[in-house]
């Protein structure tokens, strides 16, 4: 069996992001510090679930799970 990936779209990060704007996802998500999409689709870009709470974690510790 291949593997099985988790992704995110920019909806998924805006509400992983706490409900951020659309604009301000296309923001982050356009600013060269954040994860390339591992697909750009027809619907929007998709990222790897991985890259993006590694990014959260650097990025936006407030943000984390962790507590």
């Amino acid at each position: 069996m291949g593997r099985r990936y988790r992704l995110m779209g920019a909806h998924e990060i805006r509400m992983r992001l706490g409900g951020i704007s659309r604009q301000r996802v296309y923001a982050i998500t356009s600013h060269r510090s954040f994860p390339a999409p591992v697909a750009e689709l027809q619907q929007g870009n998709v990222w790897d679930t991985d890259d993006v709470e590694d990014w959260i974690r650097e990025h936006r510790p407030n943000l984390t799970d962790e507590e």
